[in-house]
């Protein structure tokens, strides 16, 4: 078994790990951040499989835009109760 293979591997359950963490947290900033976490590790698997346009790709908007645009929103929502 070659290394990168055990890369391939580990890497893989790690991506569904952090999916079922991000899509099961209760508190929305714990799954952003899971969500940001797995973009990163999206973009190390799309190397390994020797595509760089599509992990440059993810790097910018997966894990940059995607997840400004969620903290973002995150940040401009009032809380439930809160007067103006």
């Amino acid at each position: 078994m070659k290394i990168i293979n055990i890369v391939e591997i580990v890497t893989s359950l790690l991506l569904l790990i952090l999916a079922i963490l991000a899509v099961s947290s209760k508190k929305m900033i714990n799954s952003i951040i899971y969500l940001s976490f797995l973009s990163m590790l999206a973009v190390v698997s799309f190397v390994i499989m020797r595509s760089p346009d599509v992990a440059i790709t993810e790097a910018v908007i997966g894990s940059g835009l995607v997840t400004a645009v969620f903290l973002f929103t995150l940040l401009s929502m009032k809380k439930v109760g809160d007067k103006k």
